[in-house]
């Protein structure tokens, strides 16, 4: 029998510390190898840690509540048989699927209001991180009642009382706030707004017709925090290509069916547009910077975002690191995963964090072109368009010819702070050039 140590695995490339919520097993419990063992919060996701090795948990170095380092010693798994209590490989699924029906069930529970405030109960950085942005105070959050060990409110705890919250009575909401005066009759014979102080009152909105009023969930207000901010941080300018693709074309339709029937994969036009963009990058390292202050920083690896639509109508952007050292089979294989864990939910922190720069197929919604908003800090972003048969001038040895090609516009905005027309045209030119000289007997 060997010791071995488990650490606090990095979460996330800006992710350095996570606060342990709650241990899923204790001393002396077996645990098959990648089974939950603990619960992490970070300032991004709440996530369960899976054990290194299989064994027998030895020993726990950190306790609830308790902030611990990247790499720092966490716990301590005796490994091999022990008294024959090493779980099957059969164990883990149970075990999983446990996870998942204690999970529905959560999902499913109406959020509760406390009856009373619990003062100086622990929060998880995620949670404070919600309620912040949803402008929920402290004396409001300490009455939500929480299902996790302990009584410890989670994050699901916290979204479903989102879903209530704005069905209760305006008061309830409006007078953790905004200091009610003492009225001078029963509350109910007055109109809320009377009570409430006249410059806490925000100007009527008045609407014609019908309409229906939608609150924002998390995600919208944070994709809109970011694009007021990138709009005021970056002077955006947008140049536009059109490029032929037949060649593109023509290629992909030779090979999809043998593509899915030998690897099981749908092939797209997205890995070929990653794989022009990443050898672009290659070819201006300038584009595949950011900007701190005055100064420029030109990346030296090429991560790639996609920006994914998701289901609810809101946008996530998973980054394919090192996207010039894939080749189209492994960038096909790497667009369909994260495409798919996105809309599933299933993204980790690492797979939205370090991109360099961000390609938009905005022709997949049969837009022909558009005018992106930077993902900061970035300092470009690439929108596809639709690719249409259209009238051609081809060029031949025998003379001019007019024929039906296949073209799609390129739509590339800029930080014009860094990357001026000259360098941000030329780029999205080359990004053009690569596309249209594709090999059409290209193997795969």
């Amino acid at each position: 029998m060997a010791l071995v140590d488990m650490v606090m695995p990095k979460m996330g490339e800006s992710v350095m510390e996570g606060t342990i919520l709650n241990w899923l097993k204790k001393p002396g419990d077996p645990i098959g190898q990648d089974e939950p063992v603990l619960e992490v919060a970070t300032d991004k996701v709440d996530t369960e840690i899976p054990a290194t090795h299989a064994g027998v948990l030895q020993e726990i170095l950190a306790q609830v509540g308790e902030v611990v380092q990247v790499g720092r010693v966490i716990a301590r798994i005796a490994t091999g048989q022990t008294n024959g209590t090493t779980p099957t490989p059969e164990e883990t699924p149970v075990a999983k699927a446990e996870a998942l029906v204690a999970e529905a069930i959560a999902l499913t529970a109406p959020a509760q209001l406390l009856a009373e405030a619990e003062v100086g109960r622990f929060y998880s950085p995620l949670v404070l991180n919600i309620a912040r942005s949803e402008s929920i105070p402290m004396t409001e959050l300490d009455r939500v009642a929480g299902t996790g060990k302990d009584g410890r409110l989670t994050k699901t705890d916290l979204l479903n009382y989102l879903q209530t919250r704005t069905q209760l009575p305006p008061m309830v909401l409006v007078e953790e706030i905004i200091p009610q005066p003492k009225p001078q009759v029963q509350p109910e014979a007055r109109p809320i707004a009377a009570e409430t102080p006249t410059e806490s009152v925000k100007p009527a909105v008045s609407y014609s017709g019908q309409a229906d009023l939608i609150q924002m969930d998390r995600m919208r207000k944070m994709i809109a925090q970011r694009m007021v901010d990138s709009k005021r941080i970056s002077p955006h300018v947008t140049s536009f290509v059109e490029a032929d693709m037949t060649n593109v074309v023509q290629w992909r339709n030779a090979n999809v069916r043998p593509f899915k029937e030998r690897e099981g994969q749908n092939l797209t036009y997205t890995p070929i547009f990653i794989w022009a963009v990443a050898k672009a990058l290659r070819d201006f390292p300038m584009v595949n910077s950011s900007v701190d202050g005055d100064t420029i920083i030109v990346k030296k690896d090429i991560n790639v975002g996609l920006a994914v639509a998701l289901p609810t109508g809101n946008l996530i952007v998973p980054v394919i690191k090192n996207a010039d050292q894939l080749n189209l089979v492994g960038l096909t294989y790497k667009v369909n995963d994260l495409a798919k864990r996105a809309r599933e939910n299933k993204l980790t922190p690492d797979e939205l964090s370090g991109g360099t720069y961000t390609v938009s197929n905005i022709g997949s919604f049969g837009n022909v072109m558009g005018t992106p908003i930077i993902l900061q800090p970035q300092v470009a972003i690439l929108s596809l368009g639709a690719i249409q048969k259209k009238p051609a001038v081809i060029e031949t040895e025998m003379g001019d010819l007019i024929g039906i090609r296949h073209l799609m516009f390129l739509s590339h905005s800029y930080d014009h702070r860094i990357v001026d027309g000259a360098l941000g045209g030329m780029f999205v030119r080359k990004v053009a050039d690569y596309l249209e000289q594709f090999d059409p007997k290209t193997k795969i």
